[in-house]
């Protein structure tokens, strides 16, 4: 990859040196670390050597801290809003030199290339916590942006050049990891409409449509949990049990959660600011909840157990502890 965009950028210059313009005899930059601006909306990104800058400018966010897929995220150069440059300075340059409204006024660009047309591809990796802990669980801490330019025309001093292919390289934004864990281990049951859930001030997992067969005032075998899968698909037509989410809200829980979550319409507040799914679970293999039953007197305990639980939001995953325990319930034989 260095030597391909070494040579790209030679050719590149050697096309256009016969105007007498040309001060820099190689450009390489793959082992420059890609930067931006103002890492809230990621608009300029650039990569600075000691006399030479490339410059990615887009509009804010157009980076999005999904993983892509089969498709990559592609938009098309039209140096207005999705620009694309080299500069080379007749001195030592630096960040200020792109990032202030007002940049210092020296050192003097003595060279420069922009892109007329052709489009931006963004391949987005999610990047996770390595090592991964030891309960299993994983934490996206990032995102890794491999961006690549394709058919772009650059203007430069001579004839347009037309370049199939320029590796602009990896663009690292952070992100906080989402961390599933409860201060307390007792988890809360909606009998009416079959939640159970456990939650700190501000997040909760649930288990909506719950399996009628989970909670039962019956003691299991020791070692025998009761079993079943998330997103169980059931009868004719389906009935789609075991649905998973984990919730972030904009403010506080009420303290009486069962106010919240055991009513037949969830109240408008406090929001949801963001919503992860339960994946699918696969029987004997992954997505399986269990329920291990004791009870004193008419007093029963339900331990609740999510067993290899990946969470989903849009085309992000992470995993739960590998036995994420959500809590126990009580409940009461009349």
């Amino acid at each position: 990859m260095k030597k391909y965009a070494s040579l790209l950028f030679f050719a590149l210059l050697l096309n256009g040196c016969d105007d007498g313009d040309l001060t820099v005899e190689t450009i390489d930059f793959d082992d420059v670390t890609a930067t931006s601006c103002d890492p809230a909306t990621n608009a300029l990104i650039y990569k600075l050597k000691p006399q030479e800058s490339l410059l990615l400018q887009m509009p804010a966010n157009s980076l999005k801290n999904e993983p892509t897929t089969t498709d990559t995220l592609a938009y098309n150069i039209d140096n207005s809003n999705f620009r694309f440059f080299y500069r080379a300075y007749d001195g030592a340059v630096s960040k200020p030199n792109v990032c202030d409204a007002i940049p210092p006024s020296t050192p003097n660009i003595n060279e420069e290339w922009y892109a007329l047309s052709g489009k931006i591809q963004i391949a987005t990796k999610a990047i996770y916590l390595d090592p991964a802990p030891a309960d299993g669980h994983t934490e996206i801490t990032g995102y890794n942006h491999n961006i690549t330019l394709r058919g772009v025309s650059f203007s430069k001093p001579g004839p347009v050049q037309v370049q199939d292919k320029y590796p602009f390289g990896d663009f690292k934004t952070s992100v906080t990891p989402v961390v599933v864990a409860f201060t307390d281990e007792v988890a809360k049951y909606c009998d009416v409409q079959l939640k159970v859930y456990n939650n700190n001030l501000s997040n909760s997992l649930v288990i909506e449509n719950l399996d009628k067969t989970l909670i039962q005032n019956v003691d299991t075998p020791i070692g025998q949990p009761r079993k079943s899968l998330i997103n169980l698909s059931t009868g004719s037509p389906a009935v789609i049990s075991n649905n998973v989410y984990y919730r972030t809200y904009n403010n506080n829980l009420p303290e009486i959660t069962k106010e919240y979550y055991c009513t037949t319409t969830t109240p408008t507040t406090p929001t949801v600011k963001d919503t992860w799914v339960g994946v699918t679970g696969k029987a004997n293999e992954s997505g399986i909840i269990e329920v291990t039953t004791t009870h004193s007197l008419k007093v029963y305990k339900h331990k609740i157990v999510l067993r290899n639980t990946s969470m989903k939001q849009g085309n992000s995953t992470f995993k739960l502890a590998t036995e994420f325990v959500l809590g126990t319930v009580t409940t009461v034989e009349p």
